[in-house]
């Protein structure tokens, strides 16, 4: 069946729907990895948005559920110059078409990604709806224009508290859209992991008296959070150990007094060279925002720096046991160089 996908530019791309067949709105991004769109598709992070894939060939090694990053996908549409119809893999469970229809998402194939990426990188992301009408810019503007991302948090966090039992140090994960990996992450080092959803006040994250506490990635704009960012100031007052990833280190760069900024076209892929100012080493990351830490508060230290633009990819607090990254030391599949930042965040304890 054809469908278009239509920016808030006016821009018109002509493609054939596949997966679930009802229009979808979403900010339009794109992403460079060549490989995890399972991961992809799962990563709540990447809610209220409309994906494309720079690879042109997606889905030959099909969906294997044993790899998704949460209980849904999150996307709000999903956009391959070319869908693989018959993935070859002995892990394959289904095929993309097959795993979007169950989870009510449309996919768009069959459009030039290439001159739609050039698009976003030169205009900046913007707003798009994905429609099975034969519709221009004036026919669904009013769609558009009413679009907002602002409760992105509230629907992917957990509504209720998790426990993962361990013999090791305590973390309490706040879930402001946390992927499985981070858990792994933290399970594969002994930890005994309470996962509590976003609305948890400081007060009840205390009463579980953490060793550490983390704050998680998750999708839209930091500035949105109000609630959440005096909850952090409390977490912070408190002195106890804090360690963030990505939207949690933006809501520490607000809440101890710096200022966040979007990007024109985000970060979002596997290759991003990243520089760790203490270890003197250039990381491979994977990362996934729309939003960067623009101003560093007072009191902090920053520890890397992205080497593509410059941007700010860490901090670490002179005096209090503080220590967040911007990008994805957990990702898989790609890069395992981060691994070891969670033996930074977890030896926050010990200083």
């Amino acid at each position: 069946m054809k469908a278009r996908l239509i920016l808030e530019d006016g821009t018109v791309f002509e493609g054939k729907a596949f997966g679930y067949l009802q229009d979808s709105v979403g900010e339009v991004v794109f992403n460079t990895s060549m490989i995890g769109y399972g991961e992809l598709l799962t990563d709540p992070s990447y809610y209220g948005q409309i994906v494309t894939m720079t690879y042109p060939l997606i889905g030959n090694y099909g969906i294997n559920l044993d790899n998704v990053e949460s209980t849904n996908i999150h996307v709000k549409g999903f956009i391959v110059r070319e869908k693989c119809d018959f993935p070859n893999n002995h892990k394959c469970e289904m095929d993309i078409d097959t795993y979007l229809k169950q989870n009510k998402v449309i996919g768009l194939e069959g459009i030039d990604t290439r001159a739609l990426t050039k698009i976003l990188r030169n205009k900046g992301c913007m707003k798009g709806i994905i429609t099975l009408e034969h519709a221009e810019l004036e026919d669904v503007k009013h769609k558009l224009d009413s679009y907002s991302n602002h409760e992105a948090v509230s629907r992917v966090t957990r509504k209720e508290i998790e426990h993962i039992k361990g013999n090791g140090k305590k973390v309490v994960a706040m879930d402001f859209g946390i992927k499985n990996n981070i858990v792994r992450s933290f399970k594969k080092r002994g930890c005994d992991i309470r996962i509590v959803p976003a609305s948890t006040t400081a007060e009840e994250v205390l009463a579980m008296n953490p060793d550490l506490i983390f704050l998680s990635n998750g999708p839209g704009d930091p500035e949105d959070l109000v609630e959440i960012i005096e909850n952090v100031k409390k977490l912070i007052d408190s002195k106890k150990p804090i360690a963030a990833i990505c939207l949690g280190h933006q809501l520490l760069t607000l809440a101890l007094g710096g200022e966040t900024s979007k990007l024109k076209f985000g970060h979002r892929g596997g290759n991003h060279p990243v520089k760790d100012l203490e270890e003197g080493r250039v990381f491979i990351s994977s990362q996934n925002h729309g939003y960067y830490a623009s101003k560093l508060p007072k009191g902090v230290i920053e520890t890397q720096v992205n080497l593509n633009d410059n941007t700010n990819e860490g901090m670490r607090h002179e005096t209090l046991p503080i220590y967040s990254v911007q990008y994805h030391p957990e990702a898989c599949p790609g890069p395992e160089d981060n691994d070891y930042i969670f033996d930074k965040f977890l030896s926050l304890i010990e200083e």
